[in-house]
Parts: C-alpha cells; structure tokens; sequence
C-alpha cells in the first residue's frame, strides 16, 4: 500500500492510495472461507461450499466490499498519524472509482479530497476589551414588578363586564378563519385599543387590527395564541368572542404577601420585601447579562482570529450530504452561519487545548443528577433513592434510543463553561451601567 499527500493549497488536499493484491487478498480470502462454512447451496452439504463456487457468486462483492473496508480504515489512521486538521469528511474521487474494472483489475488507485484547517493562534489577552452590561434595576422596574406580584397573589373575581383592569378569555379568530383559545390583559393594551375591549360581555365579539393592539409583542402574541417571534409578522384583522371575564384586586403589602412571595419569615419588613424583590430582579438580569456577555465574546474572536478555511471543499462536501435537498442556492443563503458557527468551534478547540481543559464521565454525571435533583424538588430526593439514583442518572445519558444525546449535550454544556471561564479570566471585561429598556435594544440589536 502506498499512502501520498498532495497539497496544492494550505487549506486543501488529496489522499492518494495505491493498493496492491498483496494488501486486501488475505481478508477477501479469509471471507471466502467464511462464507464457504456458513452458506446452504443446493446441492453441497453445508459447511463445504467450494471456494471456487462461492467466488464465482460472490467474488466481486466480496473484493469491493473488503477493498472499501481498507480505504476508509486506511484514510482515517493516515489522518491520525500525519495529524492533519480535517474539516467535514474526505470525498472520494467519483470519476476515478467508476472506472475501476473489478473483474480484471489486481491493483487500485483512488483520491481522497479533504479540507484542512492551518494552525492558528486565538488572543485571550487582557488587551482583548468586551463590554458587559449591569441592568440598574430602577424605580420604573421595581414598580412594574411590584404590581405584577400584587395581581399574582391579588383576589379573582369575576364580574359581569369588562372594566380596563380586567382580563379577556376567549375564542380568537385569525383573518383566515382559524380559532383558538385567547387571553387578553386589558391594561396591557395600547391607550388607544383599551375603549374597545372595555364593557364587553360573555359572548360578545369584537374585532381589532393586529399592529395597533400593542407595541409590546409578548402582550399581542398572548392575545392571538402565537409565539412572540410569530406576532412581530402578524397582520390583519382578529375578533375575540369573549367566553369569561376576570378581574384580580391586587393583594395587600403584608406579612401575608410577604410569606406568598418568598415562604414563611424569610422577609418580616416592607423594606426586607422591597430589598428581596431588586436582589431577585438583579440576580434574573444578571443571567441574561452573563448570556449576552458570552455572545459578545463569541463574536469577537470570531471577528478577530484569523482561520484559513477551505471554504470552497466545506461547500462542495455538503452539498453532496444534503441527499439532493441542500442547492447551490442554500448553501449560498447559509454558508456564512455555518462557516461561523464551523469557526467558532475550531477556537473554542483551540482554546481547550492551549488551556488543557478537558470534561470527565464524572462531572457529566453529577451534572445529570443535579437536573434530575432539581426536576423532582431538589437534593433530598438522591438521599430518597439511594443506589437507584445512580441508575436513574445513567439512563438518563444514555437515552431512550441508547445513542447518548443527553451525555453529549452536557459534555459540550460543561465545555463551554469551562471555555468560557478561562476566556472571562484572561481577558478585559468592562462593565457599563445602563437601564433594562436599553439592555433590552442591546440585546435585540444583538440578535439581527
């Protein structure tokens, strides 16, 4: 066997292998014999099917497919030896194989092409600068948190009509004539929208433009039964036929709300309760700080590290797993998400292995059980179960298909915080103070 590497540019490469009959011989030999035992021919006793009998029926199958077996043992461990940065999967030369004449043919030659990825080096310098955002949790907050925990824990009753304080259930129709089930707040809706929603009555219907009803999509995705995604490109005119009316009187500030909010005695003052609800709102924004953050980061070392990628072989290779589906035109429309998403990869792996990080079976584990733990109320349930709950982890990573998705995805979890980690620890985080409703522009800004 002869094995050649012929690099026309640093990001692609073709594997040459030549093989001679002394390379895959003895295997297809050794299948022969194989099949010679375990086949029932009319005609022979089984176990003593001749080997000239069983080459005349299945000689060519036998050689393509023991000839295949060598070619893609032989790719991988050369690319394991040579330790070559192979992007996607080696394609084989397709003209070259159809050409093969496998009833007269001794010796074979096929190519491999791959795509290759240069060294590189990625900065988690200090000289590396990414903002995070500290959500100053203000007055406007505090107030609509506080009202929202009021109405929570507030007093239902049900009145007759609609007053603009009160909630709709009902019936929604889209302007295609489809149905489903609904829920306005009132209060929530523009100034402008309110009056038509107010006095209304069980069975009554009233219609209404899509765009006018909110500037806030949550409210107007609530209102038609969408997503909030779905409602910023809905359209047209919707009616609600009302099927009950709610009204909530807002609870007391009190020991009672107190104990409702955070259990029995963890706060006894106004001003504990008022403490407990802005350390709550910062802890909630600070995860949606920290989450940002690490998209701020991702998009700066992908901006900022330069990685030589064979673009033109990532195309081609998946085009041909696509099955026919993935056009020229797709992958024109998504290559650049891909390739970015393909990059931001190659430098989280570049960073695990500058800073040897590395994610045992046990730490993947304990994270399975701590998501169990806090599926079925917290720890005391791994003291309930005992040794079972080894059992219940493990079956929980290996999934009910058996094929470990659950193992994997959080391997990549604990990865990733760990990358993240030593990335926040080396670079220059500045941290800037600004208001929720510009964190949330940031954030949205961020998305597009």
């Amino acid at each position: 066997m002869n094995i050649t590497l012929d690099k026309p540019s640093a990001t692609d490469g073709t594997i040459r292998i030549t093989l001679q009959e002394t390379d895959y011989l003895p295997k297809v030999e050794e299948k022969v014999k194989e099949y010679s035992r375990k086949m029932n021919i009319k005609g022979f006793r089984q176990g003593h099917v001749p080997a000239g009998v069983v080459r005349k029926m299945f000689g060519k199958s036998i050689l393509v497919e023991e000839v295949n077996h060598l070619l893609s043992h032989s790719v991988s461990e050369y690319i394991k030896e040579k330790n070559l940065k192979v992007l996607g999967d080696p394609l084989p030369n397709q003209d070259k194989a159809r050409n093969i004449d496998w009833d007269t043919q001794k010796e074979f030659e096929f190519e491999f092409q791959i795509g290759l990825v240069e060294d590189f080096k990625v900065d988690i310098s200090s000289g590396v600068k990414v903002k995070s955002y500290e959500i100053e949790v203000d007055n406007k907050v505090m107030d609509e948190t506080l009202e929202d925990i009021k109405r929570r824990f507030g007093n239902i009753t049900y009145p007759e009509t609609s007053g603009e304080s009160d909630n709709l259930f009902g019936e929604v129709t889209n302007p295609a004539g489809e149905q489903k089930s609904s829920y306005i707040q009132i209060s929530k809706l523009s100034k402008g929208e309110q009056k038509k929603f107010i006095g209304l009555k069980k069975d009554d219907v009233v219609s209404f433009d899509v765009q006018k009803l909110s500037k806030d999509f949550a409210v107007v995705g609530q209102a038609i039964n969408l997503t909030e995604e779905e409602a910023k490109t809905a359209t047209g005119t919707y009616s609600i036929k009302v099927t009950n009316i709610s009204h909530v009187e807002p609870a007391e500030i009190n020991a009672e709300l107190f104990d409702k909010v955070f259990g029995k005695d963890a706060v006894k003052t106004e001003e504990e309760f008022m403490n407990k609800i802005r350390e709550t709102i910062s802890e909630n924004y600070q995860r949606e700080s920290n989450h940002l953050l690490e998209h701020e980061i991702q998009h700066h070392l992908n901006d900022h590290t330069k990685v030589n990628m064979p673009d033109q072989f990532l195309k081609t290779w998946l085009k041909s797993t696509g099955d026919g589906t993935i056009t020229d035109e797709v992958i024109e429309k998504e290559f650049n998400e891909y390739r970015n998403g393909l990059k931001w990869d190659l430098i989280k792996t570049r960073i695990a292995e500058d800073h040897q990080i590395k994610v045992d079976g046990t730490e993947v584990r304990n994270r399975a059980k701590e998501l169990i733990a806090q599926q079925f109320g917290g720890p005391a349930i791994a003291e309930q179960l005992g040794d079972k709950f080894d059992s219940i982890a493990d079956n929980y990573l290996s999934g009910q298909d058996g094929k470990g998705e659950n193992f994997m995805r959080l391997y990549n979890q604990i990865r990733q915080e760990k990358i993240m980690k030593v990335v926040k620890e080396n670079i220059t985080i500045q941290s800037k103070k600004v208001t929720l409703d510009e964190f949330k522009e940031l954030a949205a800004a961020h998305q597009h």
